[in-house]
């Protein structure tokens, strides 16, 4: 597998693709990945505060039912997300398969006990290995996954600022169709696209992941800074470590 993954790098000159991509909608970006790699590419979604973008673009562009969407279900998300996910699901006719750890919840807390209560980050780290991570590079691997795409925007994060259209991450290709958008554009997506908010924006969230690392915004913490505890910003799919 990861010889493939490699001949196709060699193949695609990433300062080629991203002056290419510089200057295209999140759709026709969409479109490009699936023209590009075909059933080697696939869509993650975590159903959060603004999940419903970049599915919507997907059943916009009829690559709902060509391409593989993955959702990471760590078994900690809060309930209203897993109302929100059902919604959007019957709402859109998607077809998601959902990614699990190996380890059940009940499992890795007897084996580890709870890492995101002990506020160190390498806690977190292992955390996000065992429920997010490892689950993702499985589905990818399974599936002979060379290019995956996701809603990621290069205002939520110091990493995530650095970022390309198109990057390598773990030695696989990531596409950002979103990454340039604003807030105000993603409002205005979910306006006038009549998609419906998550629950948890309505009580403040900006961003939502587990219950027990995600909380509403506040005078002293905004965006990603409100998750896990502010000891780290992001979960580890999106970064090379």
């Amino acid at each position: 597998m990861m010889n493939e993954i490699n001949k196709v790098k060699v193949q695609l000159n990433l300062k080629e693709a991203n002056e290419k991509l510089a200057d295209k909608s999140p759709e026709e970006i969409l479109l490009w990945g699936f023209e590009k790699f075909e059933n080697h590419f696939a869509i993650t979604t975590s159903f959060g505060i603004q999940s419903a973008v970049l599915l919507n673009m997907v059943c916009k562009t009829s690559l709902n039912k060509k391409i593989k969407i993955f959702w990471i279900d760590t078994g900690y998300l809060p309930p209203e997300t897993y109302n929100y996910a059902e919604k959007l699901i019957n709402d859109l006719s998607l077809e998601i398969e959902v990614l699990q750890s190996e380890i059940s919840p009940a499992r890795m807390e007897s084996l580890y006990g709870k890492l995101w209560e002990t506020n160190k980050a390498s806690d977190l780290n292992q955390y996000h290995e065992i429920r997010k991570i490892k689950p993702l590079e499985n589905a990818l691997d399974k599936n002979k996954i060379h290019c995956w795409a996701s809603g990621v925007r290069s205002n939520q994060t110091r990493n995530r600022n650095q970022m390309k259209h198109m990057d390598v991450i773990r030695a696989r290709l990531s596409l950002r169709p979103l990454l340039n958008w604003t807030n105000k554009d993603v409002f205005y997506y979910m306006k006038e696209n009549h998609l419906p908010p998550h629950p948890l924006f309505l009580k403040g969230y900006s961003t939502v992941g587990d219950w027990h690392s995600s909380a509403p915004d506040s005078l002293d913490a905004k965006g990603r800074e409100t998750r896990f505890r502010g000891i780290k910003q992001e979960c580890g799919i999106h970064t090379e470590n």
